[in-house]
């Protein structure tokens, strides 16, 4: 420590200080009239000043947060608590508002189909597993009336069919599946086939109509209905819209591939139709409509 007071950095100092205090001093003499030294000294403490400034507004800043960490630590938790009620409540909203979109759906199709009887809407509850073909299961079964073979509907199109039954849900299966098959018209050229669906198209969310006469006038763009042949499904209900046409490999009759109107990876409620008038006939052992 010695050795310090004896440096010459520390002779720098003392000749430094006694500078400044010098200028201080002759300031004052002066009557407060500003001069060049203390211009210079202002611009030499300028920084100077700034940096304590700086540090001090950080001081109080982590003093302020320290002395009231309490009250900031509960005025966040009520803040986050206010956040999860106002998203609580905008996810009821979109919920309510789905469910009256739904409504009005079963709605106006019960004012244009009275000749029906309808189930009230049922919500999609699970999925069958490694199903390519997106059959679903609802929450209704045999205690709502329910049975193999009733049809599924939506407002916009036919979704598929009945195919097993408990007291509480049922499974569907789509009409992208092989499996079920129905009479189709071409609302356009009132041409008809049998629609059903196929493992390529289905990956597509895509079915087909087939056993169309080769000498057909189905064109890309047209809509196709249920023909209601045999019962099972209802006459005259919305399938979907023709997006390919094309003449089969044995070149005796035609296809076109359908985009249902029904967006069947998407439903979240159907109808499932229960009674058609007592004009159609009921098919009691197939699931095909010829």
């Amino acid at each position: 420590m010695g050795d310090f007071f004896k440096s010459v950095k520390f002779k720098i100092i003392l000749c430094i200080l006694a500078l400044l205090v010098g200028i201080m001093i002759y300031s004052v003499t002066q009557d407060g009239v500003s001069i060049a030294s203390s211009n210079f000294l202002g611009s030499i403490f300028k920084p100077v000043r700034k940096l304590s400034n700086s540090i001090s507004n950080k001081v109080e800043t982590q003093i302020d947060m320290y002395v009231n960490a309490e009250d900031y630590y509960n005025e966040n938790q009520a803040l986050k608590k206010q956040i999860t009620e106002l998203y609580n409540k905008l996810s009821d909203y979109e919920n309510v508002k789905k469910e009256i979109e739904e409504l009005r759906k079963f709605v106006g199709i019960k004012e244009e189909n009275t000749q029906y009887e309808l189930s009230p809407p049922c919500s999609v509850i699970g999925r069958v597993t490694n199903d390519p073909f997106g059959s679903f299961i609802i929450d209704r079964g045999s205690k709502d009336d329910i049975k193999v073979y009733d049809p599924v509907v939506t407002g916009e199109g036919i979704v598929g069919i009945v195919v097993e039954v408990a007291s509480n849900y049922s499974i569907v299966r789509t009409i992208l599946s092989p499996e079920v098959s129905l009479g189709g018209l071409c609302v356009e050229s009132r041409d008809t086939g049998i629609i059903e669906g196929s493992v390529d198209k289905a990956s597509n969310g895509l079915c087909q109509m087939i056993y169309i006469n080769k000498d057909n006038n189905i064109q890309a763009g047209n809509l196709i209905v249920t023909s209601g042949n045999s019962g099972l499904f209802p006459q005259n209900y919305i399938v979907g819209t023709v997006v390919e046409t094309g003449i089969n490999e044995n070149g005796l009759t035609a296809f076109a591939v359908i985009k249902p109107a029904v967006d069947i990876n998407k439903l979240t409620t159907v109808i499932v139709i229960k009674s058609m008038s007592s004009d159609d006939d009921s098919e009691n052992g197939e699931i095909n409509e010829n």
